[in-house]
C-alpha cells in the first residue's frame, strides 16, 4: 500500500478515535471538542511532525563543517537527492534516523553516540539506510505515525487523571466514569497498533538493501548494524516509545511500553541479507 494512503488512513482513524473519546468523555461538548483537536492534530501532524520529533529529542542543526554534513551531502548527491537538513542528538547511545514530509522537506538525525563509535565506512552506511527511507518516501509515514502515537498515550494519560479525580458528565451523574478507567488500560496498545499497521517492518530490508547500493557496498552497514546491537544494548537510549520505529535499529530502554512497539526485525536477519546481497 502506497505511504500516501498509509498516511490518510492513519489520520482518519485517528480523528475517529478523538471524536469517540470526545463523545464518551464529554457528550455533544466532547464531541465538539474531539472534532477541533482532530483537524489541530491532523494539520500539525502532516507540516510539524518532523519539527516534533526533533525537538523531542533536543536536535541541534550542523553545517558544512560538521564530519556528519559532510558525509549526508555526500551521499545525497550520490543518490540524486535533495540536500537534507542535519541534526544532532545530545544522546551517548548510538542511533540515527530520518524525518520530513518528502525528501525536499527531509532531515537525517544522528546521536553523538553513533558519531562516536563508527568509522567512516560505517558511518556512510548509517546515513544511506537513512537516506533510503526518505528515497522511498517512508519519511512521512514514519513521523505522522511517531506524533499521532504520541498523542495517544498523552490522551491515555489524561484519562488516567480524569477517572482519578472522579469527574462526572452530562449522562453518568458523577463519580468515576469506567469507560474512562478503561481507556487508559488500551490506549497505550492502540497506540502501539496504529504505529505497527502504518510501519511495515519489510521495509528495514528494503532500505538496507537500497543504503547499500547509494553507499557503494554493504560492508559499512554490516559492520554498523553489529556495533549498534551491542552498544545501544549496552548504553540505552531514552527514547519515547511512539517514536522507535524511526530509528535504524530498535531503541533499548527500561520502559515496559518499549516492548509494545515490534517495528524492526532481528537485527542478525538484516545483517544476514546484506550478506547475501553481498555474495551476489
Amino acid at each position: 500500500m502506497p505511504n500516501t494512503v498509509k498516511t490518510a488512513l492513519l489520520l482518519g482513524a485517528m480523528s475517529g478515535l478523538f471524536l469517540l473519546l470526545g463523545d464518551v468523555l464529554g457528550g455533544a461538548q466532547g464531541l465538539l471538542f474531539g472534532f477541533v483537536v482532530a483537524a489541530v492534530m491532523n494539520f500539525g501532524s502532516y507540516w510539524f511532525s518532523d519539527k516534533i520529533v526533533l525537538k523531542l529529542y533536543r536536535a541541534q542543526e550542523v553545517g558544512p563543517d560538521h564530519r556528519l554534513h559532510q558525509v549526508v551531502s555526500r551521499l545525497a548527491s550520490r543518490a540524486g537527492l535533495p540536500m537534507p537538513r542535519v541534526y544532532i542528538i545530545p544522546q551517548p547511545s548510538p542511533n540515527a534516523f530520518a524525518t520530513g514530509r518528502n525528501p525536499s522537506h527531509a532531515a537525517v538525525a544522528a546521536t553523538e553516540g553513533v558519531l562516536r563509535l563508527m568509522t567512516d565506512e560505517e558511518l556512510e552506511g548509517v546515513i544511506a539506510h537513512e537516506l533510503a527511507h526518505v528515497k522511498h518516501r517512508d519519511i512521512l509515514i514514519s513521523s505522522v505515525a511517531a506524533t499521532l502515537a504520541a498523542a495517544i498515550m498523552m490522551i491515555s494519560r489524561f484519562a488516567m487523571f480524569w477517572g482519578a479525580t472522579g469527574r462526572s458528565d452530562d449522562r453518568e451523574g458523577g463519580g468515576n466514569n469506567p469507560l474512562v478507567l478503561l481507556a487508559t488500560i488500551i490506549l497505550a496498545p492502540l497506540a502501539a497498533a496504529l504505529v505497527q499497521m502504518a510501519i511495515s517492518r519489510s521495509r528495514e530490508f528494503a532500505d538496507d538493501a537500497t543504503g547499500a547500493a547509494i553507499a557503494g557496498s554493504p560492508r559499512g552497514l554490516v559492520s554498523a548494524l553489529r556495533k549498534l546491537e551491542a552498544a545501544s544494548q549496552a548504553v540505552p537510549l531514552d527514547a519515547n516509545p511512539a517514536t522507535a520505529h524511526m530509528f535504524i535499529i530498535k531503541p533499548f530502554s527500561a520502559s515496559r511500553l518499549q516492548s509494545l512497539f515490534h517495528t524492526h526485525p532481528p537485527t542478525e536477519a538484516r545483517v544476514e541479507a546484506l550478506l547475501a546481497l553481498a555474495r551476489q
